[in-house]
């Protein structure tokens, strides 16, 4: 099964708790054992997996992003003007794989899955395909 989720972001750099979503969306699969795709099919923004517990954990990450990816940079080339957009959602990456097992999503105790955005604000897609296995 694969299912399409809009997100509406705020910020110009953000990470969004989707873990809630996702989780109702192998509820609503009925897949008991396997593992569920989660994709952003974008190039300023991404997914990852991380504390969820924290909020200054989301504080620090982006911060740290800004630091090594400043927005303005002499050398950059890009014409949009937006290249820290494109190399923070490189290094954050597309994707991450969660297994489900017994209907539930195998995460740490401090883990959530985030759509982080890296050139809002913006109305945003993501996809989670569920498989069963």
């Amino acid at each position: 099964m694969l299912y399409k989720q809009s997100i509406q972001t705020n910020d110009h750099d953000e990470m969004i708790d989707i873990t809630s979503s996702v989780k109702e969306l192998i509820k609503k699969s009925g897949v008991p054992n396997g593992v569920a795709y989660v994709y952003c099919a974008h190039t300023t923004a991404g997914i990852t997996i991380n504390e969820n517990a924290d909020p200054d954990v989301k504080h620090d990450m982006l911060m740290r992003l800004d630091e090594i990816y400043p927005w303005n940079h002499v050398k950059y080339k890009h014409a949009e003007g937006n290249s820290a957009s494109h190399l923070k959602a490189s290094t954050v990456g597309s994707s991450q794989v969660v297994i489900i097992e017994h209907g539930e999503l195998i995460l740490g105790t401090w883990q959530g899955i985030y759509f982080c955005e890296f050139d809002g604000p913006r109305t945003r897609n993501y996809y989670v395909k569920v498989m069963e296995g």
